[in-house]
């Protein structure tokens, strides 16, 4: 067999090679059970494209779940003199995430897992979910699928190209925001700009619910726990007459689930007072509105005790390990996992100026430094064997 090292990089390559777009991963989830079948682990499908495999020590114990994100994002890779070698074969689908890398790391926890049974105390399970990207997402699916079923605590991890290699960000409590998208209908009455006293012009409304909107909510949430932005406006297709309605759809986050219905309530004390100002006698009925708000993935919650303790596990073992990470407003659907169960989840970094390697996830020309799969593959496997010989302490 190849070394560890060989092994772990080019079963990345494999499926940097090989990107699928959400719940499409059916090559990916072929690729993943056969190599699960050749460390000789035992597995099978969950959530159409997911797979859940488990090993089983030789003595009782608790269960502890890993987990890795499958799915690539619809972008066309940029090749380089790095990428050359794997660059994605499946045009405008890209791994610019990170989840080739999540793979191979849970694959080479495995790996170690399954060489090492013996000393295992207790059990192990591989979650390979697939349709992190996009909501609702994978991890509900596998939860409604039983995928958590008899699991006591879940860890998992994200390789960001934001952050230096070698570096890795914990935090207790809140560490990546909730995501909610809304969409808003304004509801006017047409007519001529020449008389303009025969219309209620929707595009003027939703112009002073825009301005106002963001100062609205930051009087009552701190501009450093959410942000919220507009992202389409459509309406009208002729130069002189306002039309009869407009659209708008825009995103917020949030870390801090009551804050969710704060800006929705805000949003609508807003537009209840803009109806009424825009009003015109003789006007039945308009303008009106019909605001949606959608929520997407909630915050990611890690488990206090969880974290203390891992915290104190690895800073035994890597150089650079920040316990007070400033939370972000990327969001993820491992939230889902930890509102069933005790765990952590822990940011890994892999920017590394040196080697180039410095574009942020999601870029089309993001890479990662393949020195993180190794270290990813020691956190994981520390952290669970750790958990199975002293879950008390991580479950207090």
């Amino acid at each position: 067999m190849q070394s560890f090292e060989t092994w772990i990089r080019e079963v990345r390559r494999e499926f940097h090679r090989n990107p699928e777009l959400s719940f499409q991963e059916h090559d990916t989830q072929a690729r993943i059970m056969s190599i699960l079948e050749e460390l000789g682990i035992g597995c099978r499908k969950i959530a159409d494209t997911g797979i859940i495999a488990e090993i089983r020590g030789t003595s009782s114990g608790p269960c502890i779940a890993i987990r890795s994100d499958t799915d690539a994002l619809a972008a066309h890779e940029v090749l380089s003199s790095r990428n050359k070698d794997y660059i994605s074969q499946n045009p405008g689908v890209m791994h610019a995430c990170g989840h080739d890398g999540h793979m191979a790391i849970v694959l080479g926890v495995a790996r170690i897992m399954k060489e090492k049974r013996k000393e295992i105390c207790g059990t192990v399970r591989f979650i390979f979910q697939p349709a992190e990207e996009v909501p609702p997402g994978g991890a509900v699916r596998v939860i409604e699928e039983g995928g958590l079923e008899g699991v006591d605590a879940i860890i998992g991890l994200h390789i960001f190209g934001d952050v230096d290699i070698g570096q890795i960000n914990i935090r207790a409590g809140p560490l990546m925001a909730s995501s909610n998208r809304f969409t808003l209908k304004i509801f006017g009455k047409g007519g001529h700009h020449a008389i303009p006293d025969m219309c209620i012009d929707p595009i003027q409304i939703a112009a002073e619910f825009i301005s106002s909107l963001k100062p609205a909510v930051s009087q009552r949430v701190d501009t450093s726990d959410h942000v919220l932005g507009f992202g389409t406006v459509n309406s009208g297709k002729q130069f002189n007459r306002s039309p009869d309605e407009l659209e708008l759809v825009g995103s917020f986050r949030t870390f801090d689930d009551d804050d969710i219905d704060t800006i929705e309530q805000i949003m609508t004390d807003l537009l209840d007072s803009l109806m009424h100002s825009y009003s015109k006698e003789g006007m039945e009925g308009v303008p009106s509105y019909d605001l949606n708000v959608y929520r997407g993935y909630p915050v990611l919650f890690n488990d206090p005790a969880f974290t203390e303790r891992a915290f104190k596990l690895l800073k035994t073992k890597f150089e650079n390990v920040n316990p007070h990470a400033a939370p972000i407003f990327g969001a993820e659907d491992f939230a889902y996992y930890l509102q069933e169960v005790p765990g952590m989840y822990t940011i890994v970094g892999t920017r590394n100026v040196e080697k180039g390697i410095v574009e942020g996830n999601h870029s089309s020309s993001f890479d990662i430094d393949e020195d993180v799969l190794l270290s990813g593959v020691e956190l994981l496997y520390s952290l669970a064997t750790d958990f199975l010989k002293n879950s008390g302490e991580y479950l207090e």
